[in-house]
């Protein structure tokens, strides 16, 4: 069974992602962070990301990169939002993907793209979204935790850039499959979406709605 789980920053759709695999025994991957590892790569080299020869190049990263706990600041937040525009980019880390997602028993992917673009025939996909104002206090809450020093508005701002910049690249944009599942995760806490999450794949396995 392989499952697809897209959305925005800050939606919930990492921490939905993981209770899913945890639920149903299947593997997780966070394509996410291969995205965040190319953007830091390009980071450490001083290149730029915006470049797409250079952003091709960090997507040679060593697999080492993936456990640098930088990764998930919101600088290479947005590196990865920049690199993850070329399509040079996205080919190179697509069979990589791919694989994970074929393996014996299926697999748990989240992403952007996951249920468009790597695996438009999964068995399920979710869209998981909020509204603005939650995902930033989401995200804000978590960088005060980390004790990362950014306001707010500063976590406001980088949202709606990479919102902007995703949903509008012209490779694989941002949006819901069309027949995603579509959970609105704004007024429900954690494991209020994780349970609707698990309920959704539960009727998606069932049969079409």
């Amino acid at each position: 069974m392989i499952i697809a789980v897209d959305g925005p920053t800050a939606s919930g759709k990492g921490t939905i992602a993981s209770a899913i695999a945890a639920h149903f025994g299947l593997p997780h991957l966070d394509t996410g962070l291969l995205y965040r590892a190319v953007g830091r790569q390009v980071q450490l080299a001083g290149t730029d990301p915006d470049n797409p020869d250079d952003a091709l190049a960090a997507a040679d990263f060593p697999d080492c990169l993936l456990d640098d706990p930088e990764l998930r600041s919101e600088a290479i937040g947005g590196f990865a939002s920049r690199v993850s525009i070329h399509p040079e980019v996205r080919a190179a880390l697509l069979e990589r993907q791919r694989v994970f997602a074929q393996q014996a028993g299926g697999a748990v992917l989240d992403g952007r793209d996951i249920g468009t673009v790597i695996c438009p025939d999964a068995d399920v996909k979710l869209f998981v979204t909020a509204s603005l104002d939650a995902r930033t206090d989401r995200r804000f809450a978590e960088m005060q935790s980390q004790g990362r020093e950014m306001t707010r508005a500063e976590v406001r701002d980088q949202i709606e850039l990479r919102d902007e910049r995703d949903m509008n690249r012209k490779d694989a944009p941002l949006k819901p499959a069309s027949d995603a599942f579509v959970l609105e995760t704004t007024a429900l806490d954690k494991n209020a979406s994780i349970a609707a999450a698990i309920e959704a794949v539960e009727g998606e396995r069932g049969g079409p709605r």
